[in-house]
């Protein structure tokens, strides 16, 4: 009798992980590098910071696509990650896609109690990168809003620059703000990082104007 195997043992092992949410770092490094490179041809660029929390934030954001491809690139970085997301995604059955996603409903980054509420999961975890856009919604917007900015400063963890750039084809890592003490500095230089990046659609991204 002949056998015939459509798919390697490796292969198998990587399609059932993903299958029962249940891959290794290595594992997720390894199939998030292959799709975004190899098959979507995006680059990865800039390292991740060798710390165990941080608030990251990522933009531009002005397409759904933002977060499938920032979910990718946030992979291959290896790190524990959990997404700050508007609570009006959460219905039925967009909530389970949200929560399989890493996601947490809040209201309103600008609201105290989400800040300190994040502050509390700083304190209670070993490691945690607290993902949102500082944009909060794919519309142009010139002020940001600054809740990024006092969750990192409370909990006292750095502010690492996440960003998709769609006319480079690029996804990665910025820079880092390891002492967020002032607010007006650390907006300028958030502005500086992104002022060269170009969103899926440009016309609707705007850096921060009224800091």
């Amino acid at each position: 009798m002949y056998s015939y195997s459509l798919i390697s043992g490796s292969e198998f092992d990587f399609f059932l992980c993903i299958l029962q949410d249940d891959c290794s770092p290595v594992q997720m490094k390894t199939i998030s590098k292959y799709i975004l490179t190899s098959v979507l041809g995006w680059k990865i660029k800039g390292e991740f910071p060798d710390v165990k929390k941080s608030i990251i934030i990522f933009a531009p954001h002005t397409s759904y696509y933002d977060a499938l491809y920032g979910k990718i690139g946030l992979n291959e970085f290896g790190i524990k990650h959990t997404f700050l997301s508007k609570k009006e995604l959460f219905f039925f059955p967009l909530n389970f896609v949200m929560k399989l996603y890493g996601s947490i409903p809040i209201r309103s980054v600008k609201g105290n109690n989400v800040i300190y509420q994040v502050v509390k999961m700083f304190e209670e975890a070993q490691s945690l990168h607290i993902i949102l856009s500082p944009e909060g919604t794919r519309a142009k917007v010139t002020q940001w809003n600054k809740g990024f900015y006092y969750m990192a400063w409370k909990a006292k963890v750095p502010i690492v620059v996440g960003y998709i750039d769609y006319q480079k084809k690029e996804i990665g890592i910025k820079g880092v703000i390891d002492n967020p003490a002032d607010i007006d500095t650390v907006m300028h230089q958030i502005n500086t990082m992104y002022k060269d990046v170009t969103g899926k659609y440009p016309e609707k991204f705007s850096l921060d104007l009224k800091s």
